[in-house]
C-alpha cells in the first residue's frame, strides 16, 4: 500500500465530488475506503460487480437526460401542480414526473423535471437547490441515473446522502461531497478495486457549485453551429450600409501589411474621397427624387383639370338639352 499526500495547503474544508459511482467509495467520507462498511454497501457492490442493475432499463425514463433534473426531499403534500409552478420560475417545464408509491399512490418525496433547453436546466440546477417548496428545503441534482457511470440507486444500497441515524450515509454527491483525505491515500488498493483516487491538487471549496455533465458535441453539431454563425453574419452584412460593407471588405481582404503601412494622411484622404462620392450619390439621388415628385404632381394636376373640364362640359350639354325640350313643349302648346 503506497502512501499519498495530505489535502491542499492543509485546508480541512476542501472537498471533491464523484464523477463515476463506486459503492465502496460512496460509503467512505473521504473516498479512500477499500472495504464495505455496512451490508447495504456490500449489496450495492455485488449488484455493480454482477451487472444486476441496468440504469437505462426503466420504461418510465423519458425525455432528454441533459435537460432533466432530480428534485428530492419533497414534502408529501407537494403535487405535480405545485411542483411545476415552483420549477417554472427557472424555465419552461417540458415534462414532470412525481414518483408515487405503486400501491397507495402517495408521493415518495422525489421527482424528475425536464426542461425545454439545457440552459434552463443549468439555471434550475444552480438556483433551485435548497429552495423551499411547500415549506420543505429541496435538493436538486442532475439525472445521475442516466448520466453517471456505474450508478446504483438507494433501493439497492447505493445512491447519495442518507440519514446519519440509519448508518447508511453516502458521500460524493452534491449534498454530501467527499472530504479531502487527511491520511495517506492507498493508491494500489484503489486501483485494484477500480476506485478513482481523490484528485489531489484539484480540491474544491464546499461553497463552489459542481458542474453537471454537459452534452458532448459531435463534429456535425460543430459544423452546423459554424454554418449558422456564418449565415447570421451574412444576413447582418446584407442589412449594413454601403460604407460599413466597404470597411469590412477592406479589413478582411486587403493585405494587413499594406493597411499597416498606410499613413494617417492617406487614410484621411481615402475617407474624404469616399465621403465626397457618397455626398455626390446622395445629391444625385435626391434630385432624381425631386424630379419624380414634380412629374407626379404635374400629372396629377393635369388629370384633375381634365376631370373638371369634362364635368363642366357634361353639365352644359345637359342644360342645353333641358332648354331644347322646354322650348319644344312651349311651341306645341301655342300650336293647339
Amino acid at each position: 500500500m503506497s502512501g499519498g499526500g495530505r489535502n491542499v495547503n492543509g485546508n480541512l474544508n476542501a472537498v471533491f465530488y464523484s464523477e463515476a459511482y463506486h459503492p465502496i467509495q460512496a460509503g467512505s467520507i473521504d473516498g479512500t475506503d477499500t472495504l464495505p462498511h455496512d451490508n447495504a454497501v456490500y449489496r450495492a457492490f455485488l449488484c455493480s460487480s454482477a451487472g444486476l442493475y441496468d440504469p437505462l432499463g426503466d420504461p418510465k425514463l423519458l425525455g432528454d437526460p441533459y435537460c432533466t433534473l432530480f428534485v428530492g426531499h419533497l414534502s408529501h403534500l407537494t403535487t405535480e401542480r405545485t411542483l411545476r409552478k415552483a420549477m417554472s420560475k427557472y424555465g419552461l417545464v417540458k415534462n414532470l414526473r412525481l414518483v408515487r408509491h405503486i400501491v397507495t399512490g402517495a408521493s415518495r418525496g422525489y421527482a424528475f423535471v425536464e426542461y425545454e433547453t439545457e440552459g434552463e436546466m443549468q439555471r434550475a440546477y444552480k438556483e433551485a437547490h435548497h429552495s423551499l417548496i411547500d415549506n420543505s428545503k429541496v435538493i436538486v441534482d442532475y439525472n445521475r441515473q442516466q448520466l453517471m457511470p456505474g450508478w446504483i440507486p438507494r433501493r439497492l444500497g447505493g445512491g447519495f446522502c442518507g440519514k446519519k441515524e440509519s448508518g447508511q450515509l453516502r458521500f460524493g454527491g452534491r449534498e454530501k461531497p467527499f472530504r479531502a483525505p487527511l491520511r495517506p491515500i492507498p493508491y494500489d488498493e484503489l486501483e485494484r478495486l477500480g476506485i478513482p483516487p481523490p484528485p489531489e491538487g484539484r480540491y474544491m471549496s464546499p461553497y463552489q457549485v459542481p458542474s453537471p455533465p454537459r452534452r458532448k458535441r459531435s463534429s456535425m453539431d460543430r459544423e452546423e453551429s459554424t454554418h449558422k454563425r456564418s449565415m447570421d453574419r451574412e444576413a447582418n452584412m446584407c442589412k449594413s450600409s454601403p460604407v460599413e460593407k466597404e470597411e469590412r471588405f477592406y479589413k478582411r481582404y486587403i493585405d494587413p501589411e499594406d493597411s499597416s503601412v498606410r499613413s494617417s494622411t492617406e487614410t484621411e484622404e481615402h475617407y474624404h474621397n469616399r465621403s465626397s462620392v457618397d455626398r455626390a450619390e446622395r445629391s444625385h439621388r435626391s434630385s432624381r427624387d425631386r424630379d419624380e415628385r414634380s412629374h407626379r404632381r404635374i400629372s396629377r394636376d393635369r388629370d384633375e383639370h381634365s376631370h373638371k373640364r369634362s364635368s363642366r362640359d357634361r353639365d352644359e350639354r345637359a342644360h342645353k338639352r333641358h332648354k331644347s325640350r322646354h322650348r319644344e313643349r312651349s311651341t306645341s302648346r301655342d300650336r293647339y
